[in-house]
Parts: structure tokens; sequence; C-alpha cells
């Protein structure tokens, strides 16, 4: 019928005109049909332009289409499936830039026949490479540029040489209570403050909100912003590159005034189910110069500032010296040369004597560590204490203190009697109080040493002891051993003395900071003595550090201070020292 050949010559011009290839062939591979476009799409893969057999034609490029032909005879259905493979040829070697991915499906009709549909996935591919490429640099939680990315940026404007027409600041940030929020609320919580911290990060630089990851044109075009990129490069640490426009005074000024409002935007509460959360941070910044040629060291550099401005308080910005880059250096050496010293006998420890401002008679001894290394000579606390409470070898330095002070004070006892001290004192820092095994470690050196614990004092900071519940649940665990709780450097820290009762301490001590200008500053004898007033209506017993002068102990005798401790009676003593001391104040 005219209509069935007009249906007919339709289909043959839809088959031929149709932008996919189309290919109809016997079980062995030789082609008895193709379509323009299948030819079009195969010309370049074939050997002298001869297209005779599917399996030749795809032998280098799909060597395996030939064994998925290969099946029993009679079975029919799909043999492959969208299958990719580089369909340029071997001019795509000379032009990358002609390469095409092709996509192949094989069919089994009768098995007998094959039919196969070849198409260019040439931009499909791009897009999914996009797609991979886009997603390996961005950070899921904030959609931000991730570490890689930010990697890359910096090493491309370093290489074009882009400081040199106009300045490139690296800001690197980081939360200053992320952990504290992570611990206390959950880290889901954890998540949401940082989702909104690489917010407001983005916000602050004129951020453009990143574009679903199918259509990105670029991976980088997601965080460049108009004055530079933001990425989290993990954890809680991000980073800022900032590239304001040259002009009369720009320098270092305009990276100054942005690092002040991160710092301002930052220091704003987080908000999540009605609970405000605070959570400031940190920022060091770096400069690009022929010093800081590779992107590794322009990070290196912003983190080495953002550690010193942490160290100096928080909340805070600071620029790279390299006086930063040599301390860093120095506290290297340090640390690997204490590690090496707790194991090689380098530490020792001292005891300064704690007096009654009444009888003058000792009546505790405070156990402090020192270090002499076998170079620099004797190593200031000051130097290396921070260092092993930054890397965690306080555990085990403290538990060196402890053991140490208690088998002196059972020696003292044995030797000396009633004229020993009665009571040893000893520092516990911030990295070891949350140390889920100092409690047990404590009861064991206890009964190793065979000292009864009312005769250990285990002295906390002011602000360690304020921390949160977690921290004065670990101090009454340590209570209910039977020894002695006091309140370091008391006036320093976050304490008030309304809030004394809350914590299970029995001794105050007074800063030496109140102490040393007691004999000049009216307003700091009305604190010592208000604060000597409340301890003794809540019946804690104080003691005064760091007094220099007689003047100083008589006055702190008036307010009724117990106990005073400082270079007035006695230095920090070795064990020989104390003992030629001791007989003159027992």
């Amino acid at each position: 019928m005219p209509e069935d050949s007009d249906a007919f010559q339709s289909l043959i011009q839809f088959l031929y005109q149709t932008p996919v290839g189309l290919i109809d062939a016997n079980a062995d591979g030789r082609i008895r049909m193709m379509n323009p476009m299948a030819a079009q799409l195969l010309m370049p893969l074939a050997r002298d332009a001869v297209l005779d057999n599917l399996f030749d034609v795809l032998q280098e490029a799909v060597p395996q289409v030939r064994r998925l032909a290969a099946q029993p005879a009679g079975v029919r259905g799909v043999l492959c499936e969208g299958l990719r493979f580089e369909g340029g040829g071997p001019t795509a070697v000379a032009h990358p830039a002609r390469q095409r991915t092709l996509a192949l499906s094989l069919f089994s009709t009768d098995g007998k026949r094959l039919t196969a549909v070849v198409h260019d996935a040439t931009q499909e591919e791009r897009r999914q490479r996009r797609r991979v490429d886009a997603a390996a640099q961005t950070d899921r939680l904030t959609g931000l540029a991730n570490r890689q990315a930010l990697h890359a940026y910096l090493a491309a404007r370093l290489e074009q040489g882009a400081w040199q027409a106009r300045p490139l600041a690296l800001l690197f940030i980081n939360s200053d209570r992320f952990q504290h929020i992570n611990d206390t609320v959950g880290q889901s919580a954890g998540d949401a403050v940082l989702a909104q911290l690489g917010g407001r990060l983005q916000a602050l630089v004129d951020a453009v909100p990143p574009e679903p990851l199918e259509t990105l044109p670029a991976p980088l075009e997601m965080a460049i912003t108009q004055k530079g990129l933001v990425a989290r490069i993990g954890g809680d640490e991000f980073a800022l590159v900032f590239e304001p426009e040259p002009g009369p005074g720009t320098g270092a000024a305009p990276a100054r005034a942005l690092a002040a409002e991160v710092l301002r935007v930052l220091d704003q509460p987080y908000v999540l189910d009605g609970q405000a959360l605070h959570c400031p941070a940190s920022i060091g910044i770096a400069y690009a110069s022929e010093r800081s040629q590779t992107a590794g060291d322009l990070l290196y550099h912003a983190r080495l500032a953002m550690v010193a401005a942490k160290r100096a308080g928080g909340n805070r910005a600071m620029e790279f010296a390299h006086a930063l880059q040599q301390q860093a250096q120095h506290r290297s050496a340090t640390e690997n040369d204490l590690r090496r010293a707790v194991q090689a006998g380098e530490l020792f420890v001292v005891y300064q004597p704690v007096v009654s401002l009444h009888s003058g008679r000792i009546e505790a001894v405070e156990a402090l560590v020192r270090w002499q290394h076998p170079v620099r000579g004797l190593v200031s606390p000051v130097e290396f204490i921070g260092i092993a409470e930054e890397t965690g070898l306080i555990v085990e330095v403290g538990a060196f203190v402890l053991r140490e002070a208690c088998r002196q004070f059972m020696r003292w006892q044995r030797q000396h009697g009633a004229r020993a001290p009665g009571l040893m004192a000893v520092n516990l820092s911030r990295a070891q109080l949350p140390h889920p095994a100092l409690v047990d470690d404590v009861a064991a050196i206890l009964q190793e040493t065979g000292m009864r614990p009312a005769q250990l004092q285990l002295e906390v900071t002011e602000s360690m002891a304020a921390q949160d519940a977690a921290v004065q649940m670990r101090l009454r665990d340590l209570k209910r051993l039977g020894l002695t709780l006091a309140l370091d450097d008391f006036g320093t820290g976050y304490s008030s003395l309304a809030s004394l009762h809350q914590l299970p301490i029995d001794v105050l001590k007074i800063d030496r900071s109140f102490v040393s200008q007691l004999e000049t500053s009216r307003h700091h004898r009305v604190l010592v003595e208000a604060t000597v007033r409340v301890a003794q209506s809540l019946a804690l017993r104080t003691v005064a550090e760091g007094i220099e002068t007689e003047a100083q102990a008589g006055l702190l005798a008036a307010m009724h201070c117990d106990k005073g401790q400082g270079y007035h009676f006695a230095r920090p003593l070795r064990v020989a020292e104390f003992e030629a001391w001791l007989p003159t104040h027992s």
C-alpha cells in the first residue's frame, strides 16, 4: 500500500539522518548496513578507511567487544550498554582537542545478528568530569573550596606572579572554641556551626553562592569571589585568599582591615535551636613574596601566624614574621629533646616550702619539674611545659613528677618524722585533667608509694576548674580518693568569690600578682582581704604565692591568711638543699 511505502521511506530517512550511529552486523562482526553517522563516528578508528567488520574496527579501542559478542547461538538481548571508549583515532593523539568519547551499546536480535548503537558522548563525558572535578575540589559540609582547590588556586596565582601586580594575602582562620562546642552540644551542632561559619566568610567577601554540581562551569568558580577565594582547609580551619585592587596605601592595610572584620563577624553568636553558641577565631596573615613562592610555603607561614595568635590568647589576628618560623623550629627541636629527656632521666623535681604565716614552721612543699638539658643546661619550665601540654607529653611528665614527689615525701617521713612536711602539693596541667586514666593513675601511685591520700594536694588553676561540668566531675572523682584539692592562681581566671562554693576544693591559693602589690596598692589589699574572708566563711584554707618581703608576709598574716610561699622563705630547692633548709624551719 502507498501509505506503508511512505512510512517505510520515512523510517529509512529517519535512520539515515539520526545523530546516532546505527549498525547491523552478522554474528562474526561483518557489517551488513550502517547509517552515515555510524560511518562518521567509526571512520577515525578504521585501518585504511575500511569499515567492513565491526570487531576489526573496534579492535584497538574496545578489544573486549569480540568476546562480549561471542555468546552461544540463539542468545538474545543486551550484550553491553553505554560502553565508553576514546574514538578520536590516531589524529587525536597529535591533536588532543579532537579527542572524542564514544559510547557503544550492542544487542543480539535473534542470536545470529547484532545491532550496534554508537553515539558521541564527548560533551556528556566532559560534564561528568566537571562534576567529578568540582566534587573533588568542594567541601561537602560548607560548599566552599577544599584544601586541594585552595592549593591549586594559590599555586596558579603564584606561578602567574599575580602578587607582583597586586597584593596577595592569605588569611588562615581557626576557631578558638570549636572543640568545646563539639564536646558540650555534640558533633551535629558542631557541623552546623562550621556551615554557618563558612557562610559568614563567603558573605563577607561578596561570594556568589555555588551552583549545583551538575551545572558548575569550573571547579573553582564556586568559591572565587570578587576579592579572592574562600576555602575550608579541614576541621575548623578555613582560608581566605585576598587580592585587593592596587591603589595608594594598599600594602598590608586592606588585609588587616579584612581580618578585623572577620574577627568581628565570627565573634557573633551562632544560634542553634534557640541556644546561642560563641565561637571566636584566631587568624594568621601571610603575604606572597619571593620568600614564599610555593602554595605550601604560604599556607605554612599563615598557619604559623595563626598559632601565634592562638597562643597569645585567641580572638585576634597576627601577621607572619620570620621570627615565628625560627620559634617554630626551636619548639620542634625542644619537643624532640623533651621526648628523649623523659626517657633519659633529664627531668628532676625541686621542692618549694609552704610555711605557716603565724608560726613560721613548714606545713607543706610544692613539687615543681625542672629539666637539665645536656647541651642547653637548665631549661625554664616556661619554655617546655606549654610544649608538653600541646603534644600530650604532659601526661607522661605529670606522672613522673607525681610519682617522684610521692616517693620523696615518704622518704622524708621516714627520715625526719614529725619534722617533715605534712603535705605534698603537685600541679595538674590543663591537658592532664581531662585524661580518662587520671584518677586511676593517682590512686595507683598512692598505693605504690604507701602515701596516704590526705597527705597529697593536687592543684588546678582557676580557669581549669571553671571550664565545664565534666572537668568539675573529674575533680569530684579525685576528691573521693580522700586527697586535698587546691585552686591555684586565684584571681587570674574565670571564677568569682560567689561561685567558689560550687567547686570541690579545700584550699585557695592567692596569685602572686596580687601579693606583689600589697605594699603599694590599697586596692589590692582590699581584694586580698576580701578573698581571705570569703575563703574562711567557706571553710577553705588560704595560701599566698610569691611572697618576697617580710612586709608582705606581715600584711598577709594580719589578714589571717594561713600559709605562704615565695622567695622570702625559700626558692624551689633540690632535695639536698631542702634537707639543709629544713632543720631551721621545722
